[in-house]
């Protein structure tokens, strides 16, 4: 069965950095993403990554609103998937979600098919 286990959040100062930890197992998905859901907020997408058909790498993009602080990784031998955040803010705390697709660089909710349960952050002094 298709499972996604978002691990790594917690509590963090403004202007600290956490890794987000996402494990798959059941199969191998062409994509893999990052969003967050804050209080009272609709889901934002993140960051996905994608496997370059034919080939064992992956491209990814990253949303302008969180680029150059988050940065998105994927270990294929491990079929996990990373989310390094820096730079955190309090307006970052969020629940954070793993998501599994099959469309490639998926940025939005709909094309994804398979969703972990999330995992909370919180930034605050």
């Amino acid at each position: 069965q298709a499972q996604l286990v978002e691990s790594g959040g917690g509590w963090v100062q403004p202007g600290g950095s956490l890794r987000l930890t996402c494990t798959a197992s059941g199969r191998t998905w062409k994509t893999l993403g990052w969003f967050r859901q804050a209080p009272g907020k609709d889901l934002e997408f993140l960051s996905t990554a994608s496997i370059i058909e034919g080939t064992r790498s992956y491209t990814d993009d990253t949303s302008h609103s969180v680029k150059g602080r988050f940065f998105i990784s994927r270990d294929m031998a491990k079929n996990t998937l990373y989310l390094q955040m820096n730079s955190l803010k309090p307006d970052d705390t969020a629940v954070y979600f793993c998501a599994a697709g099959s469309q490639f660089l998926a940025p939005t909710r709909a094309q994804y098919d398979y969703w972990g349960q999330g995992t909370q952050v919180t930034v605050s002094s």
